[in-house]
């Protein structure tokens, strides 16, 4: 019985290692979804699709309320740590504005420590943070502010226990902010107006 010689094995090796391959497309990231601000809201002031985007937040968001125009806190759903939660606070007389500028002045210390990001003047006085190792670690994305609706300094808070990866949390947390801001107003019927410069 004859074999194969020496040389035709080698063609068919070579032709074999010279033969056209597919060229391997890498598989493109998802697209990152813009946040824009339209119904339905959570906690009247987030956009649940927003929020789903930001967060990756799949079940239903029940939400609860608590607290009234002056001071209260939403967050959705009702489970632990809450994905979302908001809070806000009313500066009507002399206690309460103390009590917005010792808030808003011991969110700034953390979030400074923390690496936090000023945000735009627009927005009033605040800052936006990523809190780790700290009694703050369960909602971990922070972004809060002070501004002025209808002659009055308002105090909002906006916590998230997740991000997205591949997202800018500091980014979304400012729009999410800016969205906020603008439903407060609409939902208290006050006009946003500039805020008096505070500390810091």
């Amino acid at each position: 019985m004859r074999r194969p010689s020496v040389a035709l094995t080698v063609l068919v090796v070579l032709g074999a290692a010279c033969s056209p391959q597919k060229d391997i497309v890498p598989t493109p990231a998802p697209a990152v979804q813009p946040i824009v601000d339209a119904s339905p809201y959570v906690c009247e002031m987030i956009p649940e699709q927003a929020l789903r985007s930001v967060t990756g937040v799949t079940a239903s968001l029940s939400e609860k309320m608590t607290g009234d125009e002056k001071s209260g806190e939403c967050w959705a759903p009702d489970t632990t740590p809450h994905p979302l939660e908001v809070g806000w606070l009313l500066a009507d007389n002399g206690s309460s504005q103390e009590q917005v500028d010792y808030l808003l002045a011991g969110r700034r210390d953390t979030y400074t420590r923390h690496g936090g990001v000023k945000l735009p003047a627009g927005l009033g006085d605040g800052m936006a943070a990523y809190i780790t190792n700290s009694p703050l670690a369960d909602q971990p994305y922070r972004v809060s502010a002070k501004f002025r609706c209808g002659g009055k300094d308002r105090l909002l808070d906006i916590f998230l226990a997740e991000v997205v990866k591949g997202r800018d949390a500091i980014k979304d947390m400012t729009e999410l902010m800016r969205i906020a801001q603008t439903r407060y107003a609409q939902i208290h019927n006050c006009k946003p107006e500039p805020l008096t410069k505070g500390p810091g």
